[in-house]
């Protein structure tokens, strides 16, 4: 197959100066600009003793050109999804360094001290990079368990540049990147960063968090959307809508696209999603293009070069593939089943078949259940297992509008009643989930995957309600998701609460000036915000908010401007948004 190892090794050299890079936010980033930072990361790095170096910046221009000058420098990069204590410290025993948005605890390199201009590379001076070496470290998503560590070879990633290049170059065209994802993993890695500024596209340096986001950073050009299930789900429910002129293609990962989700992106945007299908482990390995209608195809098509088969003792796939480090067939947890040709459907995962007092259970097949209600739109199960208790099934559903409407007019009692009315007769009592949460949203990470770790927290996490002879001021909330900028919340608004005193008697909501108060409040809690509130921006309330309902909130803490963005949602749709400008010593 054919490679891109060189163009790795000198994507900014094999370029003119004036050749385009991306774009922060409406500054254009030249070749010539791009190439001062990634040599002065380069000889930054080639004086340090150490290997292996931990990277993560916000800023996807910002990282490329840390990235290739790490290789440049002979460095394996490893690629954390965030920079939370806990993940800096597991990181800490397997890195010789510290590079970008990292606390200083941790003393993040800097590279602007080294002057690139005076001592331009040429073409002559690059580092011919060396196919077998481990270029990159990155890590499992934790959907089904414990992050893992993936070492990635440059010729794999090369191998599967020319993949995505063969399969989608010809009607990608030069779009320019527009992502909702991070590229601190595989997915985004690959379709923002390596694939791109390979084939010469244009990227966008900053993600868009909010669908407000997205519609600001559309550009007047041609250009794609990277982005995921989670993503996409709330995309059209949002009353600031990008200008999709000159969209060319959308693309999914991170997980399957609900029937819905991508029947209501396709109305809203004009185009059905790619869907890639592939893991950390074992990069890209098929795709689909489902259109919508009755005769609706949900079946996988596997990439160029990439071998798929059926594993018949073990009803699971393996794969043979470029992008893996060998030659060997690689089996995996995912059980299909064949059509024609190189074509298959997904049935679940063989991984997910659990046992509870020596009973074999089907997570899968309680979470198909489930969804066959018509109080579900979303489902996930797990076996939670904590010290000094017996074992149980977790169930965390979100609710259709029928649901919530049970919900709140009989109770969570009740509800969970209808619910185990449909596992009665396939399930065995003794799998029968006994912990329900219900949700707005499923939690998920950058990465669009909901993993054990943010469904545990859940359980383990939830605040504790208020006495009775208490009003509260704030909402009852458990975090769903969370990065060193970014924090996303389900509240729960207590019927009790002060502010619905007097506004209003007869039908009281929530006050717009309270919602606000909350956003700023919540986001101290979980975010280094500076201390100082010096006004607001772009305030908009769009549905009221009354006494019970659940609703989540999404905040991002823009540190360079010194804003704090807000969003609250919920099912019906979106509520209010706005952006709270800061000042003062954090």
């Amino acid at each position: 197959m054919p490679e891109f190892i060189d163009m790795l090794a000198l994507p900014y050299l094999a370029r003119a100066d004036d050749h385009l890079i991306g774009w922060r936010n409406r500054d254009a980033v030249s070749n010539a600009q791009f190439r001062i930072e990634a040599t002065q990361w380069r000889h930054l790095l080639a004086n340090h003793s150490g290997r292996n170096f931990a990277v993560f910046m916000q800023d996807t221009i910002a990282f490329s050109a840390a990235l290739f000058g790490a290789w440049q420098a002979g460095k394996t990069v490893y690629l954390p999804s965030d920079t939370l204590p806990d993940t800096c410290k597991a990181l800490a025993a397997n890195v010789d360094g510290f590079i970008g948005d990292f606390a200083p605890e941790w003393k993040p390199l800097e590279a602007s001290s080294v002057n690139a201009e005076s001592t331009a590379p040429t073409v002559a001076d690059v580092t011919t990079l060396n196919a077998d070496f481990i270029g990159l470290v990155v890590y499992t998503s934790g959907s089904t368990g414990t992050a893992q560590a993936i070492p990635k070879k440059l010729s794999q990633m090369s191998n599967e540049i020319a993949t995505l290049d063969a399969l989608f170059g010809a009607r990608v065209g030069n779009a320019e990147i527009v992502s909702t994802v991070s590229h601190q993993h595989i997915y985004g890695l690959l379709f923002k960063v390596l694939w791109p500024i390979c084939a010469g596209r244009a990227i966008h340096a900053h993600s868009a968090f909010f669908p407000e986001d997205l519609a600001a950073i559309a550009p007047q050009r041609p250009w794609l959307l990277l982005s995921s299930p989670a993503h996409l789900k709330r995309l059209p429910e949002s009353p600031v809508q990008p200008d999709i002129t000159h969209l060319q293609a959308i693309f999914s990962s991170g997980g399957p696209l609900f029937p819905d989700v991508a029947a209501a992106t396709h109305q809203q945007f004009g185009h059905s999603p790619i869907e890639i299908y592939g893991s950390s482990e074992t990069g890209g390995i098929a795709w689909r293009q489902p259109l919508p209608g009755i005769e609706r195809d949900d079946s996988w098509q596997a990439m160029p070069y990439v071998d798929v088969r059926l594993n018949i003792e073990h009803d699971c796939l393996e794969v043979r593939s470029p992008h893996l480090p060998d030659s060997d067939w690689l089996r995996m947890a995912d059980r299909v089943e064949f059509s024609e040709g190189q074509k298959f459907s997904l049935r679940g995962r063989a991984d997910r078949i659990v046992k509870l007092e020596e009973k074999r259970i089907s997570l899968d097949q309680i979470e198909r259940l489930l969804l066959t209600s018509p109080l579900s739109a979303e489902a996930r199960v797990m076996l939670h297992q904590a010290p000094g208790q017996r074992d149980r099934i977790a169930a965390f559903v979100v609710l259709t509008a029928a649901g919530r409407d049970v919900l709140g007019r009989q109770g969570k009692l009740a509800l969970n009643t209808q619910l185990r009315a449909v596992l009665a007769d396939a399930i065995e009592s003794v799998a029968l989930p006994r912990m329900w949460r219900y949700l707005d949203a499923l939690p998920a990470n950058t990465q669009g995957k909901t993993t054990l770790a943010a469904l545990t927290a859940l359980l383990e996490d939830s605040q504790t309600p208020p006495s009775a002879s208490e009003r509260p001021l704030l909402p009852e909330h458990t975090l769903i998701q969370r990065t060193d900028t970014q924090v996303t919340l389900q509240l729960y608004v207590p019927e009790n609460l002060l502010y619905f005193e007097g506004h209003f008697p007869e039908a009281p909501i929530l006050p717009g000036v309270a919602q606000v108060n909350w956003a700023l409040e919540l986001g101290r809690q979980y975010l280094p915000l500076p201390p100082d509130c010096l006004g607001m921006q772009g305030l908009k309330f769009q549905r009221v908010i009354v006494p019970g309902a659940t609703v989540s909130l999404e905040l991002e803490h823009d540190m360079q401007k010194n804003a704090l963005a807000f969003r609250l949602h919920s099912a019906d749709g979106q509520h209010a948004s706005g952006r709270i400008l800061l000042g003062g010593a954090a």
